[in-house]
Formats: C-alpha cells, sequence, structure tokens
C-alpha cells in the first residue's frame, strides 16, 4: 500500500481524534490533529498560538489563512500519508487541501446535538499527559487524578455547554457544507458515532481496507 490519505469529518465529540489516533497506530501514518496543534501552540504562547487563542476561546472557528499555512508543511513531511482530524472545517479549507494534496477517504462520523452536549460536558484532561477521559464511559464520579500519570484532571474552557452548543451552531453553518462537498467527489464514507468506539473503528478499517 502507498502513502494513505485520509479526513475525519463530524461534529465536536464525535470521537474524531480517538479514530484518527487508532488508524494511525495501525497504519503507522501521521496524525495532523489541528486542535492539538493549536493547543499546543497557545500553550507555548506563539504568534500563530496568540492569535488562535480568542477564536478557540469563543468556540469559534481559527481563520483559514492561519489553519492553512501551519497544516501545509506538516502534510508535505507525512511521506507516508496522514489522517486529518480538525482539517478541514470549511469548503475553503477543503479547496485548499485539494492545492496541497489528493485524498484517499473522507470518514464522516456522525452525532446528533443532544449526545455532542452530553459527551462534551462530561470530559475530562489530564494536564501532566493529555489523557482524555469521560465521566460516561472511562471515569468515575469525583476523581480527580489521571490513572495514567497521576496528573490532575480538568475541564477545558471549550467544553463547557453554552461554548459547545455555539461550536455545533458553527459545526452546522460551516462544517456540514464539507459533506455535500465531498459526497460529489465519491470520497465521503458515513459512519454511525452512537455506534460506540471499537464498532466505529472497526467500521473505519473495513472502509479503508474496500
Amino acid at each position: 500500500m502507498g502513502a494513505t490519505r485520509i479526513v475525519f469529518l463530524g461534529p465536536p465529540g464525535a470521537g474524531k481524534g480517538t479514530q484518527a489516533k487508532r488508524v494511525v497506530g495501525e497504519l503507522g501514518l501521521e496524525h495532523l490533529s489541528t486542535g492539538d496543534i493549536l493547543r499546543d501552540e497557545v500553550a507555548r504562547s506563539t504568534g500563530l498560538g496568540n492569535e488562535a487563542k480568542g477564536f478557540m476561546d469563543r468556540g469559534e472557528l481559527v481563520p483559514d489563512g492561519l489553519i492553512i499555512d501551519m497544516i501545509g508543511g506538516r502534510i508535505e513531511r507525512a511521506k507516508k500519508g496522514f489522517v486529518l482530524d480538525g482539517f478541514p472545517r470549511t469548503v475553503a479549507q477543503a479547496e485548499a487541501l485539494d492545492r496541497i494534496s489528493k485524498l484517499d477517504a473522507v470518514v464522516n462520523i456522525d452525532l446528533s446535538r443532544a449526545e455532542v452536549v452530553r459527551r462534551l460536558t462530561a470530559r475530562r484532561v489530564c494536564r501532566a499527559c493529555g489523557t482524555i477521559y469521560n465521566l460516561g464511559f472511562n471515569l468515575a464520579a469525583g476523581t480527580a487524578r489521571c490513572e495514567a500519570c497521576g496528573g490532575e484532571l480538568y475541564q477545558r474552557d471549550d467544553d463547557q455547554p453554552s461554548v459547545i452548543e455555539n461550536r455545533y451552531d458553527v459545526y452546522e453553518r460551516s462544517t456540514a457544507p464539507l459533506i455535500a462537498f465531498y459526497r460529489a467527489r465519491g470520497l465521503l464514507r458515513p459512519v454511525d458515532g452512537k455506534l460506540g468506539s471499537d464498532r466505529v473503528f472497526a467500521e473505519v478499517m473495513r472502509i479503508l481496507a474496500a
């Protein structure tokens, strides 16, 4: 198999990051998560991070120019292929990506607004190692420490209910049109996000093997 180039679509909380990491581990690809990259930039107070922070805190999309400049070089260095998680989020970004690299599949993990809010308000993250937990899946209520490293668990600012609702609104306005964009190009592969992590992964691997 040559280089494999995959995009994950879906609303916040659909499990795109989790599935991207599993596919990367299985196929040996480069995981390009714009969310992780942006949070790293913010933590290090880089120029891009400082500019992006205001948009992220409000649950708004970071402007296309910032994202495209950041992601282009990373794609070029991913010689064995890549999984894009969190990019593209607009048709304009998809058109820019098309000029940078061709894709093999676009996996759309579908999840309702109510389920997105339920999942994300229950999410907790380790400050030390970044491990993600969820009160509905793998974390008991009242647990304050990471099982992996003992670090403090916290709720991210963008996992507050009002921000989540805004993020879903932004998704519907700006990102959902990508479904039509990639369907027209014969690249879209839908997956039901309610199936659970293991069944979603199995379906994704079946799609990539087809």
